[in-house]
C-alpha cells in the first residue's frame, strides 16, 4: 500500500519553487536573458519607443517591411507597423494558413500621466502642466517621485519633435508635489480611491520669471513663470503653445530597471505590464526556427484603456491583416482564423503576503514558480472573459509538461474583490482557441512593479515552445 506522501506525491498539484532545479551555469543564463530585458524596459517607455525598438531588432534578424504584393513562401519574415503605436512580427511556416496560425499577442501601453491638450498654467509664481492620468493607477502612488517627460510634438510646420526629459543623469526630471502630513488632516480623512484627485495631479515645471533684457522696460507683472518656461522650450526645440494640442506627451516613472533584493532575484521596473510578455515574446520569435505554423507576434495599443482606437485590438487592423495574408497565398481567412491558437500573453498578480486578505491562495500565483495559466479572467460572473476551453488549456499544459516549461495556475485575487480584462476576449471574438499566460507581478500598476528572473526566462521559453509547436 501506498505511503500518504507517495500518494501526496502522485494526486496533488503543487508548483514548486524554479530555484531548486536551476543549476549555477542555468542561473547565469538567466542573469544574461534579463540583463538584455532590463535594457529594453529602460529604453522604452511609450508604446511608440517599444515599436521602434523593436522594429530595428527585427530588421537586423532579417525581417522585411510587409508588402501587400508579395506571396510570401515557408521561411519567410516580415513585420507590419500599425501607426507607429502598435506592430505585427510574422514567420511563415511550412502548412498552409488554413491549418491554423500561432498567436503571441501582448499589449505594449502602460499605466501613466498624460498631459491634456493645453497643459501649462501659472500659479502663484509656480508653472504647471495639467494632466490627464492613462489607465487604472493609484493615483497618490504618482506624487512625489521622480518622473520623465516621454512623447511626440507635431508643430505647426509639420516637423516633429521627439522629447525625452528626465532619464538622462544631466536631465532635470519634474514631480507632482503632495501635502505635508503636518496640513494634511483633511486630506487623510479622504478615502484612498480619493486621496489624490485626478485634477490635483498637477506636475511642477518651473518657478523662475521671464526677465527682459531692457532695463528700462517695465516688465509685465502677469504669468511671467509660464512665459519663460515657453521661451525655454522654444530656444529648445522651436515649439510654441499650440504645438501641445497636437502632441502625445506623457509622464513616466524617472529612472533605470534595477535589480531587487540582497540575491538580486528580483525586476523593479517601470511598465512590466506588459512589457514583460512583449519582449519574452519578440525574443521567443527572434529564436523560431522554420515553424510548423505561421507564427504572428502581435504587439497592441492601449489594453490600459479598454483596447479601443485604431491601434487597440478592438479595431480591425489585426483581422485585416490576417485577411490580407490569407489572399495573398489564395486561403480561406475564415479557416485560417477557426483554426489558429493564441496565447495572450499577460501578466497576474502575485500572491502577496503582506496582503494576503484579498487573495485565495490556493488559486494565486507565486513569484518563482513558472509561468502563469489563467483560464479566465473578468470580474464578479466572470463578466469580460474569454473563459479557455478545457481542451485547450490541456493542450497547452501538455505542451509546457513536455517541454520542461514549469507553470502554475492563477486567478486575479478573490472573486468578489477582483477582477480585470486581458485581450483573449477579443481574440477569442475572431473565433479562434485563446488563453492567458503570463508571470506574476507583485505592485501591478504601480509606478515601479516587481518581476521575478526565472519567471521572465521561464516565459521566453514557454512562448517559444507553443510557437514551435507541431500539432
Amino acid at each position: 500500500m501506498s505511503s500518504s506522501s507517495e500518494l501526496k506525491k502522485q494526486l496533488f498539484f503543487n508548483s514548486k519553487h524554479l530555484h531548486d532545479d536551476t543549476a549555477d551555469a542555468e542561473w547565469k543564463q538567466v542573469s544574461s536573458f534579463v540583463e538584455g530585458y532590463k535594457t529594453f524596459l529602460s529604453a522604452c517607455k511609450t508604446e511608440r519607443e517599444c515599436v521602434a525598438h523593436i522594429k530595428a531588432e527585427v530588421q537586423k534578424k532579417g525581417f522585411e517591411e510587409f508588402d501587400y504584393n508579395r506571396k510570401y513562401n515557408p521561411g519567410d519574415k516580415f513585420y507590419y507597423v500599425n501607426r507607429k503605436k502598435a506592430m505585427i512580427i510574422g514567420t511563415i511556416g511550412k502548412q498552409s494558413l488554413e491549418s491554423g496560425l500561432n498567436l503571441l499577442v501582448s499589449h505594449i501601453d502602460s499605466p501613466r500621466i498624460d498631459l491634456k491638450p493645453k497643459p501649462l498654467y501659472e500659479k502663484e509664481e509656480l508653472a504647471y502642466f495639467k494632466t490627464h492620468y492613462y489607465g487604472g493607477i493609484k493615483k497618490y502612488q504618482w506624487t512625489t517621485i521622480p518622473l520623465a517627460l516621454h512623447g511626440k510634438l507635431i508643430k505647426r510646420d509639420g516637423q516633429e519633435v521627439d522629447l525625452m526629459v528626465g532619464e538622462d543623469a544631466d536631465d532635470p526630471i519634474f514631480c507632482i508635489s503632495d501635502l505635508l502630513p503636518h496640513l494634511a488632516s483633511e486630506q487623510m480623512k479622504r478615502p484612498v480611491s480619493r486621496g489624490v484627485l485626478g485634477e490635483e495631479l498637477n506636475l511642477v515645471v518651473g518657478s523662475l520669471p521671464f526677465k527682459t533684457a531692457d532695463q528700462d522696460e517695465k516688465p509685465d507683472a502677469s504669468e511671467r513663470v509660464r512665459l519663460n518656461v515657453l521661451k525655454l522650450l522654444n530656444e529648445r526645440y522651436g515649439i510654441v503653445e499650440q504645438d501641445f494640442i497636437t502632441a502625445e506627451l506623457c509622464l513616466v516613472p524617472a529612472g533605470k530597471a534595477r535589480d531587487v533584493g540582497f540575491d538580486r532575484s528580483l525586476i523593479c521596473a517601470y511598465g512590466q505590464d506588459d512589457r514583460v510578455c512583449a519582449y519574452t515574446a519578440l525574443c521567443a520569435h527572434l529564436e523560431l526556427k522554420s515553424p510548423t505554423y505561421t507564427t504572428l507576434t502581435v504587439l497592441a495599443d492601449k489594453e490600459e484603456t479598454g483596447s479601443d482606437g485604431n491601434t487597440g485590438l478592438k479595431s480591425a487592423f489585426l483581422l485585416h491583416f490576417i485577411r490580407d495574408l490569407a489572399e495573398q497565398t489564395g486561403y480561406d481567412y475564415r479557416r485560417a482564423l477557426r483554426n489558429s491558437c493564441c496565447l495572450s500573453a499577460d501578466v497576474n498578480a502575485a500572491y502577496d503576503p503582506a496582503w494576503p486578505d484579498v487573495f485565495e491562495k490556493n488559486n494565486s500565483s507565486l513569484l518563482n514558480h513558472g509561468v502563469v495559466v489563467t483560464k479566465y479572467t473578468g470580474s464578479g460572473g466572470k463578466f469580460g472573459t474569454a473563459d479557455a476551453s478545457a481542451e485547450f488549456v490541456y493542450r497547452v499544459t501538455s505542451l509546457f509538461d513536455e517541454k520542461k516549461i514549469t507553470w502554475q495556475p492563477g486567478m486575479l485575487g478573490k472573486v468578489d474583490i477582483g477582477g480585470g480584462g486581458t485581450v483573449a476576449k477579443y481574440m477569442a471574438n475572431l473565433d479562434m482557441d485563446v488563453v492567458d499566460i503570463g508571470v506574476p507581478v507583485l505592485s501591478m500598476h504601480a509606478p515601479y512593479e516587481i518581476t521575478a528572473k526565472l519567471d521572465v526566462f521561464m516565459l521566453k521559453n514557454a512562448l517559444l515552445a507553443f510557437a514551435s509547436r507541431e500539432g
